[in-house]
């Protein structure tokens, strides 16, 4: 299946965005509670709706970058938060962007890219992380759907993807998780600095 951005922009504009909560999930939103420096640069990439960077900013975050293909997704966001940067809003391909951050978040984007690219994705998050930023996010630990997205995965295929690529891949069984994917989901913080 190729996934193209028309395609998704077409799900944002007719509403089947099955995915989205309508609100931070609850794992991200206690580890954006405990953050301290506020102004680390921030990328979500294939962020949607993006109620990550909204919860962000009510903590007090300020470098905050939003990346996705739908163009409405980021429309949809800037409505919500008239204020934020349209600079910082990225309407584009996240394998060809290029910048460093110190923190990236994972949520939903993976499992909706076709695993023929999840090396490529690896790779990628490598060289926007550097040396010292993290990946941190959830990823689903499910069988989900092997010919569309949300494609599934599990604990065992992410350790060989990740520990291939980076010094220290923590993931962990999700206790926090909203109830519709409570015991599916994994917390995980990859970097490339040892532990």
């Amino acid at each position: 299946m190729k996934l193209t951005h028309e395609i998704w922009n077409q799900r944002y504009l007719n509403n089947k965005t099955g995915w989205d909560i309508g609100h931070a999930s609850t794992p991200l939103k206690e580890y954006f509670d405990q953050l301290g420096d506020k102004n680390i640069k921030i990328l979500i990439p294939g962020c949607g709706n993006a109620y990550e960077a909204e919860y962000l900013i009510e903590l007090g975050f300020t470098n905050i970058y939003l990346i996705d293909w739908a163009e409405e997704s980021l429309l949809n966001f800037k409505n919500r938060n008239p204020k934020f940067p349209s600079s910082n809003l990225i309407c584009g391909d996240f394998f060809e962007h290029k910048s460093t951050y110190d923190l990236i978040i994972e949520q939903t984007f993976f499992c909706a890219i076709n695993p023929d690219f999840r090396e490529q994705y690896a790779l990628h998050i490598k060289e926007l992380i550097g040396k010292k930023g993290k990946l941190v996010g959830l990823l689903f630990n499910d069988k989900l759907y092997s010919n569309r997205p949300p494609f599934g995965g599990n604990l065992k295929s992410y350790l060989n993807l990740f520990e291939k690529h980076f010094s220290n891949v923590r993931m962990e069984k999700c206790y926090n998780s909203i109830n519709s994917r409570s015991g599916r989901e994994l917390f995980i913080t990859i970097s490339n600095t040892l532990k």
